[in-house]
């Protein structure tokens, strides 16, 4: 079994083109903010023509999924997918 990792960068690519796709607006429109935090886990927050909006794991595990399909022709599942924090967020898809 291969395992392929996202970097916080390829995270942030991940939200910002399923975001703009679901709102109907530009790549460039979308901003995002990862963190973690010992009480809510991992969050993103999303900006979105002065809006902001906080993404849970799952949804941020939704995106990824969308994103490592697209860009990398990978089909995985959300079990397959384990959010990781050392230096900075990544994300190890196992496939």
């Amino acid at each position: 079994m291969g395992v392929t990792v996202l970097s916080m960068d390829e995270i942030i690519n991940a939200i910002c083109l399923h975001m703009a796709e679901r709102k109907a607006v530009r790549v460039e429109e979308v901003q995002v903010e990862l963190s973690w935090d010992e009480d809510t886990g991992y969050t993103a927050e999303v900006w979105i023509q002065g809006r902001s909006q906080y993404l849970v794991e799952s949804n941020m595990i939704e995106s990824i999924l969308r994103y490592v399909h697209s860009e990398y022709g990978i089909r995985a599942y959300r079990e397959d997918v384990q959010l990781e924090l050392d230096e900075e967020i990544t994300a190890v898809v196992n496939t």
